[in-house]
């Protein structure tokens, strides 16, 4: 695929299926481009999630960060398959992508007013988010509609995806803008989601699109590795501020050195499973291991966000207690640890020897929970958590790796 200017006076390229076995598929600099701009709404969803937790605001925390993360990511996860199989890169598709970039930033700025309204406790303000979102999805529907123009082979499968994706955004539209108090929104919200994520099922159960599997690894790996810098600069951003209000000091330079080592030790363990070849093997597992990234995706960027709450533990600025404090950031950090487990357990099959690993890793990251509970800082669970991914990282490489190639084998 060229990227150049020539591209862009290519003419219009019929959306018939890319090769799914094609060598040296990459991803583009488009696609990149359009992953970036998702760290928007990751940061200030993060920002918000800190600071509801910091002041105990756990329903606007938990409702308000799952419902931006949910948008978000099935909004991204849409666009990655779709393009992995159908990706023309003529102009076209190019300005309906970026009509997708431009949704996402509108959704941006839905998050502050959905999270605070939240916390007032009045009727869910998600208009904007909502707004933002439908940008995104009727832009995915233009190229749905291309793909069932321009292919008779995937033709039924483009009508599915264009059914599913238009009833859930009439749906997500009555929710921004019909008088709903926040149990019927709960309500409404559930059944979208759950109809969200059925057409993508329903739509391939007989014919499945042309996705190309080390393509699709790649684009994860590629969401996971930006998912986990929104954490290094969410950490870089509260480290200024404490050295604004305080200076240097020694629970300062600590915060910064454990939470580099838990991002690098996350993208370590991420990264020894290969996840490319797994997918060729076994391309029917594709839907439980897409849908089940969601999970990973959500528990690192609220990891990056308790390591802002952490530091407002520092600064005394967290009005809550140091277990809760803790929890912020050890409670994703497993969440990710066991999610990433699972996947490479349901693609490469069970390996006793990293169970262990992992089993042995989540102990110790309770044990931590349980020593601030005793009356240890918050601090120390976070460099006992540091210790205990290095460790995992280290056995897994001396004791999995050779296991993992085999089964692969």
């Amino acid at each position: 695929m060229t990227d150049g200017p020539s591209a862009m006076r290519r003419r219009l390229t019929r959306m018939a299926g890319r090769d799914p076995h094609e060598e040296g598929r990459t991803a583009t600099t488009l696609e990149l481009f359009f992953d970036l701009t998702f760290v928007v709404v990751f940061s200030l969803a993060g920002v918000q999630l800190a600071d509801a937790l910091a002041e105990a605001h756990y329903l606007s925390a938990f409702l308000g960060f799952g419902l931006c993360s949910f948008a978000a990511i099935w909004a991204w996860i849409n666009f990655t398959w779709m393009a992995s199989a159908f990706d023309t890169d003529d102009w076209l598709f190019r300005a309906v992508t970026m009509l997708q970039m431009i949704g996402v930033c509108i959704m941006g700025l839905g998050v502050e007013p959905f999270f605070s309204s939240i916390t007032a406790g009045e009727q869910p303000n998600n208009t904007v988010l909502v707004i933002g979102y439908v940008v995104m999805r009727v832009a995915l529907l233009a190229q749905w509609t291309r793909i069932a123009i321009s292919s008779p082979q995937y033709r039924t499968v483009a009508v599915t995806y264009i059914v599913a994706i238009t009833i859930a955004q009439i749906g997500w539209i009555f929710s921004a803008f019909a008088p709903l108090t926040l149990t019927q929104f709960v309500i409404i919200g559930a059944i979208l989601f759950v109809m969200e994520l059925g057409g993508p099922y329903i739509a391939e159960r007989r014919t499945r699109t042309p996705w190309n599997p080390h393509h699709i690894a790649e684009r994860y790996g590629l969401l996971t590795i930006i998912t986990l810098g929104e954490g290094v600069v969410g950490t870089v951003t509260a480290l200024q501020a404490l050295l604004k209000a305080q200076g240097w000091s020694v629970d300062i330079a600590v915060l910064g050195v454990a939470a580099m080592v838990l991002n690098l030790s996350i993208w370590w363990i991420y990264f020894s499973i290969p996840v490319g070849q797994a997918l060729v093997r076994n391309p029917g597992k594709c839907f439980a291991w897409g849908y089940g990234h969601m999970v990973i995706f959500v528990a690192i960027a609220a990891f990056g966000a308790g390591l802002h709450v952490e530091a407002l533990g520092i600064s005394h600025e967290a009005h809550v207690s140091n277990v809760v404090v803790a929890c912020a950031f050890v409670v994703p950090l497993a969440a990710a640890v066991l999610g990433i487990e699972i996947m490479d357990a349901y693609l490469t099959g069970f390996d006793g020897h990293r169970a262990l690993t992992v089993g042995i890793t989540l102990a110790l990251l309770g044990a931590g929970i349980a020593a601030v509970a005793a009356g240890a800082t918050p601090l120390a669970a976070l460099v006992w958590s540091a210790v205990a991914l290095l460790v995992q990282v280290v056995v897994e490489e001396v004791w999995s790796g050779k296991r993992r190639a085999e089964r692969l084998a």
